[in-house]
């Protein structure tokens, strides 16, 4: 899914898809449309990078409580970004409250399913 973030994001910076619809309108002109995102492709890279270690798909270069607030800060940030979405003007952006909420449950499922197994551990 975060792939296919990044890749939307892409196209709004190869102008495939206008920036104008996105971003709640409030991009005026291209140089502002290519910070808002790039800091959102990295954004995302960064999301990615915290679940593959949090996954142990690649070496712990970050402690697990750094991961874990970080993954906090996702599910804050995404679940407020589900109710901006919502109230969105245009029913483009409202369709993506639906992706913010997928991506806040599942963020919060892997939290809590690792509070679950860290509590069974100590328990053994």
């Amino acid at each position: 899914m975060l792939f296919a973030i990044i890749l939307f994001h892409l196209s709004i910076i190869l102008k495939i898809v206008p920036y104008e619809i996105t971003w709640g309108g409030r991009l005026k002109n291209d140089s502002k449309m290519y910070v808002f995102e790039t800091i959102s492709i990295l954004i995302n890279c960064f999301l990615c990078f915290i679940l593959f270690v949090k996954g142990k798909f690649i070496r712990e270069f970050l402690s697990m409580k750094i991961v874990n607030i970080s993954l906090w800060i996702f599910v804050i940030i995404f679940g407020l970004n589900t109710v901006g979405n919502i109230l969105a003007k245009t029913n483009f952006e409202k369709f993506f409250s639906l992706l913010t909420l997928t991506f806040t449950i599942l963020i919060w499922i892997i939290l809590h399913n690792d509070k679950k197994q860290t509590h069974k551990k100590g328990y053994n």
